[in-house]
């Protein structure tokens, strides 16, 4: 008799021990197991019971089911701690979580060099009041061409190689300009939009074509609009964008369908004063195509073009990359090279 209390002193020395220094669940199981499992060391003393006489029975009996009862409420009250405590623990990481700890060796992401200067185009045309605009890729003819003073069998039709597609009437838009009628049927006049966006070309591609690309185009719509008010945007659009406060404009005569008159706009070189590579000696860049919008434009767009006017002016979103960052090659725009990524 003796000798089973002094097991069950020791059971519970032990028992109590080992919970202690119990951190967590799994080891919370081990110790179950090991105590009260199957093969556990209470197993032992209930066995030791089934040889006393019976009067001893009665004592040690209730004594065995108290300590395996006891026994298991204590583990389940350990487990709950631990569980509690994990949980605080948890709420304590998420509240003094530091997103800008730095774990080194990590892999450094930037945005590509084409979301850079289409978000820097934004940027300059929201600081001037204009909204951005987009429309569908995937366009249809009247928007595309006739919407734009480009009827029909147009010879101007000739100078955008189209990729048709098998809807009759639809096809990839060749230019962002089918926007400005979209916008002016929804918003009507006054209007001030900017509209970046990819376009596709049936052509060939080499270091400086490529048959998808992208333009943007700038549309400003109010009464009495004059070509000195396009002229004065642009110069202070492209000052901004290649952040050169003396940088000035020179217009030529330019054929456009949707514009009267017609201009082409260049730039004095922004990284020289004499001649450089980039200007091919010439001191000026080749940039846009701009003008008044042309009144049949106006009309498709539901603007009576007696009482406004306006000016539009589109560039190559590429060609801005390539003459602001020195990239010679608009192959790399799209090729993956994360090379060429890096530098920007």
């Amino acid at each position: 008799m003796e000798n089973l209390k002094q097991h069950i002193e020791q059971f519970k020395d032990e028992f109590a021990k080992q919970l202690r220094v119990a951190q967590t669940e799994e080891k919370l199981e081990q110790i179950r197991i090991a105590f009260l499992g199957r093969k556990g060391k209470i197993i032992p003393l209930m066995t030791a019971m089934k040889t006393l006489p019976v009067e001893e029975k009665r004592i040690f009996g209730p004594l065995l089911n108290e300590l395996k009862k006891t026994s298991e409420q204590i583990l389940e009250e350990k487990k709950q701690q631990l569980v509690n405590a994990k949980h605080k623990q948890e709420l304590i990481r998420q509240k003094y979580f530091d997103v800008s700890a730095y774990k080194p060796n990590q892999l450094a992401s930037s945005l590509h060099v084409y979301t850079q200067i289409i978000e820097r185009i934004e940027d300059i045309f929201i600081s001037m009041g204009y909204d951005i605009a987009d429309g569908p890729e995937a366009e249809t003819d009247f928007y595309n061409f006739q919407a734009l003073n480009v009827p029909e069998n147009h010879p101007a039709r000739d100078m955008q190689d189209t990729f048709w597609l098998d809807v009759p009437g639809m096809l990839m838009r060749t230019q962002t300009s089918g926007i400005q009628v979209r916008e002016m049927k929804k918003k009507g006049a006054p209007i001030a939009l900017a509209a970046p966006g990819r376009v596709y070309r049936y052509e060939a591609t080499d270091a400086s074509h490529d048959f998808m690309f992208s333009q943007s185009e700038g549309l400003f719509v109010d009464k009495n609009v004059s070509i000195s008010n396009l002229l004065a945007t642009v110069q202070t659009f492209l000052q901004e964008l290649f952040e050169e406060k003396n940088l000035k404009i020179r217009v030529r005569p330019g054929y456009f369908p949707f514009v009267e008159p017609g201009i082409e706009v260049d730039f004095s070189c922004p990284f020289c004063t004499n001649g450089c590579s980039v200007c091919k000696q010439t001191k000026w860049i080749e940039l846009m195509g701009a003008g008044l919008v042309h009144p049949n434009v106006l009309k498709h767009g539901g603007v009576d073009p007696i009482e406004y006017s306006g000016f539009a002016f589109g560039f190559g979103i590429e060609r801005v990359a390539m003459i602001k960052y020195g990239i010679n090659d608009i192959r790399l725009f799209h090729n993956g090279s994360v090379e060429f990524l890096k530098q920007f």
